[in-house]
């Protein structure tokens, strides 16, 4: 029961929770190229910097002497959000969309998309430095236990939390695409822009709509990430590659398969670095004599966990370019 509850804590929850913040990057990064067709590798560094501008905001009602029942935080997440949003924008309007109005090709934008990553990732270490921070800056983090009869399961603050918006958001944005005015308008100019354009859509209004959307997830995933670890400079740098994996995964473009992808990965990466002799130990006794069960039986060791995800990137983009939801789903 015990090495049952040990693969729950560290298989099923570990692949919800990374699944999670992958799921929730795939959104942002597969929308952006649904709507205006390049890839955008400063996605990473919008998490980061979100996760600063939360610890920041913070920090500044701590100085102040303000407590909620809550950590701070996770109270300021909207506020983040709608400023992750705002900064999206902004860099859309300063970088992309003069490239755009010149003409410039997908592939300058992704270029583009380069030099606005290494721009961020400067900014971020020469204000906020290049040690670690601790998001919880009132209260030690909270650990909720669930009680099983023997070992229990076990869940952060953060986790939970995490788990919880992901799901909001998702039926949030299923409901914006399919109810809304303006997320039908998103769904045409991905479907068609050159006809969406002349069938008077408002093309400036979806694409600020499309950063604001992927900043908003963008804040989440990565201000839940830092609290759940800790908040460092490159805080996204190993997660970049897996986020583009699940939105490939999913199929380029179309946000259902971008959430389908991000769980897929993050619980093919959680199994793989798994040590499943931990599930062989209670039938130690049933072996044959001179027989032991190996130390360690995961797939892949720990610290090489990202060739997972780039093998399912090559494996898709070989065997199945299109991703696993073929055909229109955005």
């Amino acid at each position: 029961m015990d090495e049952l509850i040990f693969f729950i804590n560290r298989g099923v929850v570990g692949g919800l929770i990374i699944g999670s913040v992958y799921a929730l990057g795939a959104v942002g990064v597969t929308l952006i190229f649904g709507i205006l067709r390049f890839a955008h590798f400063a996605h990473g560094d919008m998490m980061t910097a979100s996760a600063f501008i939360a610890l920041a905001l913070a920090a500044t009602l701590s100085s102040l002497g303000i407590t909620l029942p809550i950590p701070l935080v996770l109270a300021l997440l909207p506020v983040v959000m709608v400023l992750t949003a705002l900064f999206a924008i902004g860099l859309d309007r300063a970088f992309y969309r003069p490239l755009r109005k010149r003409g410039a090709k997908p592939v300058v934008l992704v270029m583009a998309s380069i030099g606005v990553t290494l721009m961020l990732q400067g900014l971020i270490r020469l204000f906020a430095g290049t040690g670690s921070r601790d998001m919880y800056l009132d209260a030690p983090k909270t650990i909720f236990r669930i009680p099983t009869g023997g070992r229990p399961i076990v869940l952060t603050e953060p986790q939970v939390a995490l788990i919880a918006l992901t799901v909001l958001s998702v039926v949030a944005l299923h409901l914006f695409l399919t109810r809304s005015r303006l997320g039908k308008a998103m769904r045409a100019v991905s479907d068609n822009p050159d006809l969406a354009r002349v069938t008077g859509i408002p093309i400036e209004r979806v694409v600020k709509a499309t950063w604001a959307i992927g900043g908003g997830l963008a804040a989440i995933a990565g201000t839940m990430l830092a609290m759940d670890v800790q908040l460092k400079p490159d805080l996204a740098y190993n997660i970049l590659l897996p986020i583009f994996a699940a939105a490939i995964l999913g199929g380029i473009g179309q946000p259902y398969g971008a959430i389908a992808g991000g769980y897929l990965i993050g619980f093919a990466e959680t199994l793989a670095v798994f040590n499943f002799s931990v599930l062989l130990r209670p039938f130690r006794d049933l072996l044959p004599a001179g027989f032991e069960i190996p130390a360690s039986l995961a797939m892949v060791p720990t610290e090489y966990r990202l060739v997972v995800p780039f093998f399912i990137l090559v494996a898709v983009l070989i065997y199945r370019p299109t991703g696993i939801f073929k055909g229109r789903v955005f």
